[in-house]
């Protein structure tokens, strides 16, 4: 595999269909990543899956394993509690999946009061913190992996709170391309924007909703990237000097 980093410029920007919590000045952001130096004559993307609190999409996890294609699953301390038996799948495919950090309870980074996507916010930085770590701790346990990247619940985080995050340890999880945002897309939505992913692309997608139609799009979207010609790399084989700073 030819050596990547991530870019060392991190793009940030607010849905509009965030409820920003107009009580505080300092806005939810989104930050998003994409790879830089991925070979110009292939497309390279990653490909980086969030097991929310829910269950376990077999029709991804065969799809991945029977393409034989690296993936980044981040993972969540109520998803590995509830999953046993994806948990132990995915442990053993353990040259395929990377482990990383989701949090503990699901509980976006965020100051102050209200909900994202109706998930109600941390409100301070010592239950922030408590997240990750626990999060992290829940991954270490499970997994006997040491996890060193973070995604927040919902993508969104204080910006003041991501420099706390990073002293824990963690490099921020964006993404540049959102496949099936949040498992709410119809099949053939999460198909195309899959389809149509760049080179460099960071794609996230969920692996926790078996029940919903957009993990049939993401099995589609596999292997639209696969005919494409597409390499996939896993966010902890990048070089740690590489790794994006927010």
């Amino acid at each position: 595999m030819c050596r990547l980093c991530l870019s060392r410029r991190t793009l940030l920007a607010v849905s509009p269909v965030l409820p920003l919590l107009a009580t505080r000045p300092d806005k939810p952001v989104e930050p998003h990543l994409r790879l830089a130096n991925a070979p110009p004559d292939r497309l390279t993307v990653a490909l980086t899956f969030d097991a929310c609190p829910g269950a376990f999409d077999w029709r991804i996890a065969e799809a991945l394993v029977t393409g034989g294609i690296p993936a980044t699953i981040f993972l969540t301390r109520l998803w590995l509690q509830r999953n046993p038996d994806g948990l132990a799948f995915l442990l053993s495919h353990r040259d395929l999946f990377a482990f990383e950090n989701h949090g503990e309870l699901h509980i976006p980074p965020v100051l102050g009061r209200g909900t994202i996507f109706g998930i109600p916010v941390a409100g301070d930085l010592e239950t922030v913190r408590h997240e990750v770590t626990a999060g992290a701790a829940a991954i270490a346990a499970a997994t006997a992996a040491t996890p060193h990247w973070y995604r927040a619940a919902a993508g969104y985080y204080t910006p003041s709170v991501i420099p706390d995050i990073r002293t824990l340890g963690f490099g921020i999880g964006g993404y540049s391309l959102s496949a099936d945002v949040g498992a709410s897309l119809s099949a053939h939505s999460v198909a195309r924007r899959m389809a149509g992913a760049a080179n460099g692309d960071i794609i996230v997608a969920h692996i926790n909703q078996p029940a919903r139609p957009s993990g049939d799009g993401v099995v589609a979207g596999i292997k639209a990237l696969l005919a494409r010609g597409a390499s996939f790399v896993r966010l902890d084989r990048l070089v740690p000097n590489d790794l994006a700073a927010v």
